[in-house]
C-alpha cells in the first residue's frame, strides 16, 4: 500500500526551539536542503524517524533528541496518508506523549507502548525502521548500505518490499501450533499408556478376585480371633492398672492439704522470727539508753530490768513456738516426699495406660479392616462383572483415543509440509527467484545511468556477483568508496521502484543526507541529478548538501537552516 506524507513539523528537538519548524513533504517534487555545519539541515532525518519508530535516525541517545536549553515540551508530528485514511503521529518527550490519529480520530492506545508501536509499525506503515532506511533515507552519517547489512537483514528487507513477510508470520505461528500439536501427541500417549495400565490392574484384580477366595476368609477370619484376643487381654491390663491408679490417688488425698500447711507453718515462721527481732531491738534499747526519747524523762533502773526480763520472757516463748513449728514442717516434708512418690508411681503407670490405649485401638482397626476385606471377597461376583464392565469401557476408550493419536500424527505431518514449504528456502524463494532478474535488470540500469559499467547481480541468498567488461570478478568491498556509493544509489533506487511495482512499501518521500558532499565526483553528480529528474511527480525527494551555490538551480525549491541565538529555524 502506497503512503503519501505530507507534512513534518517539530519543536525543542535537538537544537531546534519552542517554536515549530515545519516542512511540507509534498509540495514540490525536488527540494535543497542547505545550511552551515550545525545549523539543523539533518534534524529532518532524526525527527521524522523519532516521530514513526521512536528512535533517531543518527546515532544520538534518545534523551539527548531533547533541546537542553529548553529541556521540555519536546514535540514531533507527521501527517501522511495511505489508501483513502489520513494518520498523524505526534510523538514527544517531557511530557511523554505517542498519539496515533486516523482520520482526526485517536486510536485506542494498549495498555502497553511497545503494542501501540506495533499497531503503527505493521498494520499502518507495514514498514519497519531496517526497510524504512533503506528506500527513504540514505544518508552518510548513521546510513547502512544494503550491501554492509547481515545476510539475515538483507532478507528481512527484500521481504518487507515483496510484501512476503506475512509467510514468515505464518511460520511463526506455524511452529507455535506445531508445538501444541507435539505437545497434544506427548499427553495422548501418556492418557494411552495410563489407560492400558488400568486395564492391566483390573484384569489383575478380576484375576485375584477368583482365586483363592475361602482361603482369604479363613486366614481372614483367625487373624480376626487372635486380634480379638490380644484386644481383651490388653482390656483386662488397661482396666488393673486403672484400678491401681485410683488406689494410689486416695492414698494423696491430703496432698492439697499437705501443701497448704506447709505454707501456713512457713508463714508463721516468717512471722515469728520478725518479731523476735523486733523485740532484741527493745532489749537493746534499754539496754543502751537511760532517758526516753521521745519524753525526755529518766528511766527508772528498776523500769528498765522489768522491760528486759519482760522481752527476755517473749523470746523464750517465740523460740519454743520455733521449736514445735519446726517440729510440723518436717512431718509436713516427710508427708510432701511420700505423695511425690506416690504420684511418680500414677505418672508411671499413665503412660503404661496410655500406650496399652494405643495398641487396643490398632487391634480394633486391624479387626475392621479385616472384616472389611471379608465384605470385599464376598461381594466379588459383583465386583468381577463390574470390573469386565470398566474393562470394556478402557477398550474403547484405548480405541478411541488411538484414532485420534493417528488423526493428530496425520495433523502433524501436514503441518511439517508447511514448516518445508514457509522455511527460508522454500515459498519465500521461489518468489525472490521469481523477482531476482528484476532486481538485477534494474540495479544494472541504475549503474550505467551513473557510467559505471559493471554486470551487478545478487543471487537468491542476496549475495553479490560484479563483473568488469572484461569478466573479472569484484566484490563490494574491492571498490572505492564513490563506486560504493553509486551501488548504493542503484540499489535504494531499485527498492524503491520494487516496491511501487509491488505497492507494498511504496512511499513518495526520498531523502538523501550530503550524497553530493562525499564521494561523488562532478561527473557521478550530473549524472545523479539526471537520475532524481526521472522520477515521477508523485515522489518527493529532499536533498540535504553543503553545495548550495553550485545547485540552486538544480532543485524546485530551496530551504535554509540558521543558527541563532544557539536555535536552529528555517531562514526567511
Amino acid at each position: 500500500m502506497s503512503i503519501t506524507f505530507s507534512k513534518l513539523k517539530w519543536k525543542n528537538f535537538l537544537s531546534t526551539g519552542n517554536i515549530f519548524t515545519e516542512i511540507n513533504l509534498k509540495k514540490n517534487s525536488t527540494t535543497l536542503i542547505v545550511g552551515e555545519n550545525g545549523s539543523g539541515k539533518s534534524t529532518m532525518l532524526d525527527a521524522l524517524s523519532f516521530a514513526l519508530y521512536g528512535k533517531p535516525f543518527r546515532k544520538i541517545n534518545k534523551p539527548q533528541l531533547m533541546n537542553t536549553i529548553n529541556n521540555k515540551n519536546m514535540v514531533v508530528e507527521v501527517e501522511f496518508e495511505s489508501g483513502k485514511k489520513q494518520y498523524k503521529i505526534i510523538r514527544g518527550m517531557k511530557p511523554s506523549v505517542f498519539e496515533i490519529y486516523q482520520d482526526n480520530v485517536m486510536i485506542n492506545q494498549n495498555a502497553e507502548m511497545k503494542e501501540y508501536q506495533e499497531t503503527l509499525e505493521k498494520h499502518i506503515l507495514k514498514l519497519n525502521h531496517k526497510s524504512f532506511s533503506q528506500i527513504v533515507i540514505l544518508g552518510s552519517a548513521s546510513f547502512t548500505p544494503f550491501m554492509q547489512l547481515p545476510a539475515a537483514h538483507r532478507r528481512e528487507v527484500i521481504e518487507d518490499l515483496l510484501d512476503i513477510q506475512i509467510f514468515s508470520t505464518m511460520n511463526t505461528l506455524l511452529k507455535g501450533k506445531m508445538q501444541q500439536t507435539k505437545e497434544e501427541l506427548t499427553l495422548m500417549d501418556m492418557q494411552i499408556a495410563l489407560s492400558e495400565q488400568k486395564m492391566d490392574m483390573h484384569k489383575l484384580n478380576i484375576q485375584n478376585l477368583k482365586n483363592n477366595n475361602e482361603e482369604l476368609i479363613v486366614s481372614y477370619s483367625e487373624k480376626i480371633e487372635i486380634e480379638q484376643e490380644n484386644y481383651q487381654k490388653l482390656s483386662d491390663q488397661h482396666q488393673e492398672l486403672s484400678d491401681k491408679t485410683n488406689e494410689l490417688i486416695e492414698t494423696i488425698s491430703d496432698k492439697d492439704k499437705n501443701s497448704s500447711r506447709l505454707r501456713k507453718i512457713q508463714q508463721l515462721n516468717d512471722n515469728l522470727l520478725d518479731k523476735k527481732i523486733k523485740i532484741a531491738k527493745d532489749i537493746s534499747f534499754y539496754h543502751d539508753n537511760d532517758n526516753c526519747p521521745t519524753c525526755k524523762q529518766n528511766l527508772h533502773v528498776d523500769f528498765k530490768t522489768n522491760k528486759i526480763d519482760e522481752k527476755n520472757s517473749q523470746v523464750t516463748e517465740i523460740d519454743e513456738a520455733l521449736l514445735k513449728l519446726e517440729e510440723e514442717r518436717k512431718s509436713a516434708l516427710v508427708r510432701e516426699t511420700e505423695i511425690n512418690q506416690i504420684q511418680d508411681q500414677i505418672n508411671l503407670i499413665s503412660r503404661q495406660v496410655l500406650d496399652i490405649y494405643q495398641k487396643m485401638n490398632i487391634c480394633k482397626a486391624t479387626i475392621q479392616s479385616l472384616e472389611t476385606n471379608i465384605i470385599q471377597i464376598k461381594n466379588q461376583s459383583k465386583k468381577i462383572e463390574e470390573d469386565a464392565s470398566v474393562l470394556e469401557h478402557l477398550n474403547d476408550e484405548i480405541s478411541a483415543k488411538i484414532q485420534q493419536k493417528n488423526e493428530m500424527a496425520e495433523k502433524r505431518n501436514l503441518q511439517e509440509i508447511a514448516a518445508t514449504i514457509l522455511k527460508d528456502n522454500g515459498i519465500k524463494t521461489k518468489i525472490i527467484k521469481q523477482y531476482i532478474p528484476i532486481m538485477n535488470k534494474l540495479i544494472n540500469k541504475y549503474l550505467a545511468s551513473m557510467d559505471f559499467f559493471v554486470n551487478f547481480e545478487l543471487n537468491e541468498n542476496f549475495e553479490e556477483k560484479i563483473k568488469s567488461r572484461y569478466r573479472d570478478e569484484f566484490s563490494y568491498e574491492s571498490f572505492s568508496e564513490g563506486e560504493k556509493l553509486r551501488i548504493d544509489l542503484a540499489l535504494l533506487f531499485t527498492w524503491r521502484a520494487i516496491a511501487k511495482l509491488r505497492n507494498s512499501a511504496s512511499t513518495n518521500l526520498l531523502i538523501m543526507d550530503e550524497i553530493f558532499d562525499s564521494s561523488l565526483d562532478n561527473s557521478g553528480t550530473e549524472e545523479f541529478l539526471k537520475i532524481l529528474q526521472t522520477f515521477s511527480s508523485d515522489t518527493n525527494i529532499f536533498v540535504i548538501s553543503h553545495k548550495g551555490d553550485s545547485l540552486y538551480d538544480k532543485f524546485h525549491s530551496v530551504i535554509k537552516f540558521e543558527k541563532k541565538k544557539n536555535f536552529s529555524k528555517i531562514a526567511a
